[in-house]
């Protein structure tokens, strides 16, 4: 049992200074002071003045086995270690496979997936990697879907981009089907991460998806949506239609916005306020861990970056101080609208009955402080006080 006392709430909806207790790896109670009815039980107190608590982060778009090898071997980054994810805030990670679904498999992904949920983390993966058809793990993605616990979705599939596997319209509406009917057979969202090049067609398969048959735009999550200026102004029309949008952030957005013309997170989500579309209509990810090759004219590999969880806070603290964003607004990207998209109903917002998933950040700095996944303190750079007998604690 744990209370975090007297710390600014963001829910993410700012909720006033208020105690959190946390049983297990459920919040029980959140209340503006919580006292008395201890007598004899051992209670962990976490002192959060000073701090905010908000919801623990959700990645949804993560290459925990690394990525890479799109300039030879040596190029493949390395698989994500627990406390890369948790030093950043992440307490719910999704893993996907990307360029490489050959070296690096679907037995391999959720093999990595459980490790990390054994270790203290929330863990889920997506079906297949950038090419069509994919290779399911039984013989089919809608038995995937029913069968295997961890997969929730299909992705992420490369369209519009010189490494994918220029899908046609037919195979990439079949496989959106299987994801669908897979979800509503298994009550799991059935998402299609898509990733999108920078190439001219854009979301050309999206739209036409949706125009031509009777799947529904909510089916879709594309990612990379500021890769570049005009994917971003195709994806804002996507959202005003009713879509999901996912930015890509960056621990270095200088860098990739000089370079690979992408539009930083926090100038995306500024214009995207802007066009007045739904709240609910935007995620932010890392892209952790994948390597992030950036290409000439001629498409020829000229460098390579990799994505890191840190990027998440990057993204927070720029939307908040340089674009002076609210920031219940700009944690949605990284708590409840993750988990409203993904159908990860105990995730992503502070509240009685949820998963006591939680992040400790200065109020002054945004700094990250303490992460609690499940109930356990991950990481902690304040005084943690135990109060109980010795008996008590010995047992």
């Amino acid at each position: 049992m744990k209370i975090i006392r007297q710390a600014e709430i963001y829910a993410p909806d700012f909720l006033g200074t208020m105690d959190v207790f946390i049983v297990n790896d459920k919040i029980v109670a959140i209340e503006d002071e919580i006292t008395g009815g201890f007598e004899g039980l051992t209670i962990e107190e976490i002192d959060g003045s000073g701090q905010i608590l908000t919801p623990g982060f959700i990645d949804c778009h993560f290459h925990i086995l690394g990525g890479g090898g799109e300039n030879g071997y040596h190029n493949r980054t390395p698989e994500v270690t627990l406390s890369q994810l948790t030093t950043a805030g992440v307490t719910t990670v999704v893993g996907c496979l990307g360029t490489d679904g050959v070296g690096r498999d679907m037995v391999a992904l959720l093999s990595k997936a459980h490790g990390l949920e054994t270790e203290g983390i929330t863990t889920y993966v997506y079906d297949g990697s950038y090419r069509l058809p994919i290779e399911p793990v039984t013989d089919s993605i809608i038995k995937d879907l029913l069968t295997i616990d961890k997969i929730i979705g299909v992705g992420e599939i490369a369209i519009s981009d010189h490494r994918s596997s220029q899908p046609t319209f037919a195979e990439f509406t079949r496989t959106v089907a299987d994801a669908r009917v897979g979800g509503m057979l298994s009550g799991k969202a059935g998402i299609v991460n898509v990733h999108l090049g920078d190439g001219s067609d854009r979301l050309k398969l999206i739209n036409q998806t949706i125009e031509e048959t009777e799947i529904p735009i909510t089916q879709f999550l594309p990612t990379h949506a500021n890769r570049t200026q005009e994917v971003f102004e195709a994806c804002l029309e996507f959202a005003k239609k009713g879509g999901v949008i996912d930015f890509t952030g960056s621990e270095n957005p200088d860098f990739w916005e000089k370079t690979d013309g992408e539009v930083r997170f926090s100038k995306a989500l500024k214009r995207f306020l802007a066009e007045d579309i739904s709240l609910d209509n935007f995620t932010m990810t890392s892209d952790g861990q994948g390597s992030l090759p950036y290409f000439n004219e001629q498409n020829q590999f000229i460098g390579m970056g990799v994505g890191s969880a840190k990027s998440l806070m990057v993204g927070i603290k720029e939307a908040v101080f340089k674009e002076e964003i609210p920031l219940e607004i700009a944690l949605r990207a990284i708590t409840c609208n993750p988990a409203k998209i993904l159908k990860l109903e105990n995730k992503g917002v502070l509240a009685v009955g949820k998963d006591a998933d939680l992040c400790l950040l200065d109020k002054e700095t945004l700094e990250l402080r303490t992460v609690i996944a499940k109930g356990q303190v991950m990481v902690a750079e304040k005084e943690v006080k135990v109060w109980g007998t010795f008996e008590q604690l010995g047992k």
